[in-house]
């Protein structure tokens, strides 16, 4: 399929090879290297899930706007090394920024970039500080975004209430004979389900601002240069749209204060760290102190645990579903992540003391 895509995008040179590269759950990526007058140029190309992305022109109309402007924006400051800090789409022949395969499948290209790795574990604390502040610095970069709001390219992602209504669903249609396996699971989240519509409420009743965000800022999503350990640009920006900046926040604090893979199954080993956590606020608020206003400082504790709760609701619901979703590697996959994040979850709630002392110091020393 990819000999008779790669064509088809504005490439020069001769192709050399081509790679799969990557374990996402979602997208089908791979990597080519072209002999350009003889240097060796490498792109990303991706064929864009249609099933998660029912628009992927909207999702790509997206991705144009925020990456041309963070680009004009760090050409105007002079950042040097410009193109590693932004993703870089590459057009089509015909100037649209994707390219359909014979079977009307969805693909997209962008410049790939050297030197760089996406960590699946925070490795030292100074790289959980970076990491925050990379996370902020992207939401800071889109504030004066001007135009039509962004395309919701999934409608009610982060949606606590509309999250519960499909696990509700899930659980009395049973449709894969999984109910039985799942009681202890089902009965946290149902005990938990209040709790868990704050930020989704604050956002609708304009507690809390909307805001242009990544929505998915786990640490694999931020490429990190191999020889300086900093970070050099968010990617996988399907899911940027709008909505609260806690959200992104959350995400990390979930993957980068838990030390351990979301499919852990030594849950044992499964805690907030609260060390970790403190490194990974003092960056986030080094950047996002130029745009928080208090009440979002105030749920800055509750944002962990409430895309932690979510993303459990969403395992748990796709193991009840059969596992259509998440791309699964043994059987249970989607229950043991479910149950790592419950176990993360009672963790935070039980240095939510610390936690909260830790955000208030942060907060007054920043804000």
């Amino acid at each position: 399929m990819l000999a008779g895509v790669l064509p088809q995008f504005l490439l020069y040179g001769d192709l050399e090879c081509t790679e799969p590269l990557g374990g996402g759950h979602i997208n089908t990526t791979f990597r080519s290297q072209w002999d350009q007058a003889g240097a060796k140029v490498r792109y990303t190309h991706q064929r864009i899930n249609e099933k998660v992305f029912v628009r992927p022109d909207q999702v790509m109309e997206n991705i144009v706007r925020v990456t041309r402007h963070i680009a004009e924006k760090l050409l105007r400051e002079g950042t040097p090394g410009r193109s590693r800090r932004v993703l870089t789409v590459v057009p089509s022949r015909d100037g649209k920024p994707w390219v359909r395969d014979a079977e009307g499948g969805w693909w997209r290209t962008y410049l790939f970039i050297e030197g760089t790795h996406t960590p699946e574990l925070v490795s030292s604390i100074e790289e959980a500080r970076f990491l925050g502040e990379s996370a902020a610095l992207f939401q800071r970069q889109l504030a004066d975004l001007d135009g039509a709001r962004l395309h919701e390219t999934i409608p009610d992602f982060h949606n606590m209430e509309s999250r519960y209504r499909r696990f509700h669903e899930a659980v009395s249609r049973d449709a894969a004979g999984r109910l039985k396996d799942v009681r202890d699971e089902i009965a946290f989240m149902e005990k938990n389900e209040d709790r868990g519509g704050s930020l989704i409420r604050a956002l609708k009743d304009g507690s809390i601002p909307e805001r242009i965000c990544h929505n998915d800022t786990k640490i694999s999503n931020i490429l990190v240069d191999n020889k300086d350990s900093r970070a050099c640009c968010v990617i996988d920006l399907d899911t940027v749209m709008p909505g609260t900046s806690l959200f992104d926040l959350g995400d990390l604090i979930r993957t980068v204060s838990a030390r351990t893979a979301e499919d852990e199954q030594d849950l044992d080993k499964v805690a907030f760290d609260p060390a970790y956590f403190e490194a990974l606020l003092d960056g986030y608020l080094s950047q996002a102190s130029q745009f928080l206003i208090p009440k979002e400082t105030e749920l800055l504790c509750e944002a962990g645990r409430n895309i932690t709760q979510i993303m459990g609701l969403r395992f748990l619901t796709d193991y009840l579903e059969g596992d259509h979703y998440y791309f699964t590697a043994r059987s249970g996959h989607n229950l043991d992540r479910c149950r790592n994040q419950i176990a993360l979850i009672r963790s935070m709630d039980a240095r939510r003391a610390a936690a909260a002392e830790i955000a208030e110091e942060l907060v007054n020393r920043h804000c």
